[in-house]
């Protein structure tokens, strides 16, 4: 039986995550895949789009609502893959109770303000020219480690390469999970 991932959009969701469809393709034939919108999980809908009036949005109780959300709907132990404000989201509904198998998080914004981390295993990848990243300090002191690609800036997981490679990282874990079964 297939594992089961519980993928969360960046900010923008299905508006401008067509790349999204690049990691669904290559993890649906080795997970149960779900996937959520984080702006409709945090019941955004804005008249205007902007990256200023998004941002704000989830900053002003979107990211509350959201984890609320997710919390009602997600009640099986899953493993989750985490984009952007997707990653902060699924950070704080873990430490809220959410039952997480493993989490793993690609330009989470914001967790570089959380003094707890999730109890499961994390993976946390950032472009090396993320401005979003945390610390070198941050993850000392939260025992995490962070995985830092040169030359990408913070929307590197809309990258053919990056995709590949978080993919990969996925895959080796579900296909290694079945042959120790």
């Amino acid at each position: 039986m297939a594992e089961r991932l519980v993928v969360l959009s960046d900010m923008w969701g299905a508006k401008k995550g067509l790349w999204i469809t690049s990691y669904l393709g290559y993890l649906q034939q080795h997970f149960d895949i779900v996937f959520y919108d984080c702006q409709q999980l945090a019941n955004i809908d804005l008249a205007v789009d902007t990256n200023k009036n998004v941002h704000q949005a989830f900053v002003n109780g979107g990211i509350d609502t959201a984890v609320k959300h997710l919390l009602k709907k997600e009640t099986v132990p899953s493993h989750y893959l985490a984009f952007s404000t997707g990653g902060t989201i699924a950070w704080k509904a873990a430490l809220a109770g959410l039952k997480m198998k493993s989490l793993y998080n690609v330009s989470a914004t914001r967790i570089r303000n959380e003094s707890e981390k999730p109890n499961c295993k994390t993976n946390l990848i950032y472009g090396g020219k993320d401005e979003f990243r945390p610390s070198d300090e941050w993850a000392k002191n939260m025992e995490m480690e962070l995985e830092i690609i040169p030359n990408f800036g913070h929307d590197l997981y809309s990258d053919e390469k990056i995709i590949q490679k978080v993919c990969k990282d996925l895959l080796g874990r579900a296909i290694k999970k079945q042959l120790q079964s």
